[in-house]
């Protein structure tokens, strides 16, 4: 990926700065939450400032979270919404009754539910490939095309959750338009830091702005941008304006404030990671390790090319064990917190089976990790002991 934006800085620099949003009227560093949900007019009734009339649609503290993570993933406009799940539906919905989709065959959990409701009732028809198959996208494309029955939109997670599959976006992209769709990409775990999917082809991109990007646990946000004007994206926005499915104000300035660390912190977590991941495929009591750094990995050639800079902080691994010792192994951490998220300072654990429907397939022995910014070596102690209370390793 380049290393400097359009306008000549650094990615790096765009960030910590807030694409330099200082607060003209009173030169505060730092933008002001604008709370208010609505703007005065004038005499003649015209808006005092045409950017603001009511806050579903142009809050100005959305607008500085949206421009600088628009500066981050070189998009041409972002859309904030009120969580990551209701970004992806946003994008899902654009497509009106009747819609096609091609989704992966294993991705977040959430999506995966949401979507059998939502096709019931809507008509929605789903198709799935492999994405665990480098091969299957294409194939399934050429299938439905074949048949007279092309998806309106492709839909790829990468790195997946919980079995990190890393998808070629630009491979996907052309074998997308090709078949007359648009590509959405959910970069949730990769962020602007490590893969700018608009600039590999996408028409989109989605975020769980929750995670890495607000990085802090305390804003539920989600995010859609676009490399261009086009139909879906004008549904998408549209939608936003008019439904006003959009955060609060507070949660968008949150945002902000976490877009300032995110080249830290994500850089941080994907060395911790690595170290983890090659430190757990040691372990004898670990039957496998999926992460897409280690060259053990089926799709890490795909992500040397397509990651720049690490390999995210999302792992997950397999015991040597049943539901009951798997759960035991969790129970003996003490460093490490169970809990459902990623993308935080704080490291996390979660037994993925115990929260996910059985029809996703994740192994009862299986745990996903999300690494955060500690010093590693107070987390590898942390595993050691586990694994020696509950398996006496």
């Amino acid at each position: 990926m380049k290393s400097r934006s359009p306008q000549g800085v650094h990615y790096e620099t765009l960030a910590a700065s807030a694409s330099h949003h200082i607060d003209l009227q009173t030169g505060a560093v730092i933008p002001a939450i604008q709370p208010s949900t609505t703007f005065a007019r004038d005499e003649q009734y015209n808006l005092i400032n045409p950017a603001h009339g009511y806050a579903r649609d142009k809050s100005p503290t959305y607008l500085i979270a949206e421009q600088v993570l628009a500066d981050l993933e070189n998009a041409a406009e972002c859309r904030l919404f009120s969580s990551g799940m209701a970004a992806i539906a946003s994008v899902i919905q654009a497509l009106g009754s009747g819609g096609h989709v091609l989704v992966p065959d294993s991705f977040y959990w959430g999506v995966f539910s949401w979507l059998k409701s939502y096709s019931a009732s809507s008509g929605l028809k789903v198709s799935t490939y492999a994405n665990a198959d480098s091969a299957s996208l294409a194939s399934v494309l050429d299938e439905l095309k074949q048949a007279g029955d092309s998806p309106g939109l492709v839909w790829v997670e990468t790195p997946s959750n919980p079995f990190l599959y890393v998808t070629d976006i630009a491979e996907a992209a052309q074998n997308a338009h090709a078949a007359g769709a648009m590509l959405c990409v959910d970069s949730t775990a990769a962020t602007p830091v490590l893969t700018r999917p608009l600039d590999l082809g996408a028409d989109l991109v989605v975020h769980s702005a929750t995670k890495y990007l607000n990085g802090h646990g305390d804003a539920l946000v989600g995010a859609v941008l676009t490399n261009g004007d086009n139909s879906l994206w004008q549904s998408v926005a549209e939608q936003r304006a008019m439904a006003g499915s959009v955060p609060g104000s507070l949660e968008a300035w949150l945002l902000t404030r976490g877009l300032r660390t995110l080249f830290l912190r994500v850089r941080q977590c994907c060395s911790n990671t690595l170290a983890i991941a090659e430190w757990l495929e040691q372990q004898s009591m670990v039957d496998k390790v999926n992460y897409p750094g280690l060259s053990t990995h089926q799709h890490h050639a795909i992500a040397r090319q397509q990651m720049q800079g690490g390999f995210g902080g999302l792992l997950s691994f397999e015991l040597k064990a049943d539901k009951v010792a798997t759960l035991k192994f969790v129970g003996a951490l003490r460093l490490i917190v169970s809990a459902t998220s990623l993308g935080g300072t704080e490291t996390l654990i979660e037994h993925r089976a115990s929260v996910e429907p059985p029809e996703t397939g994740v192994p009862e022995n299986q745990l996903r990790l999300a690494v955060g910014i500690e010093q590693v070596d107070d987390l590898i102690e942390d595993f050691q002991q586990a694994f020696d209370t509950t398996f006496g390793t």
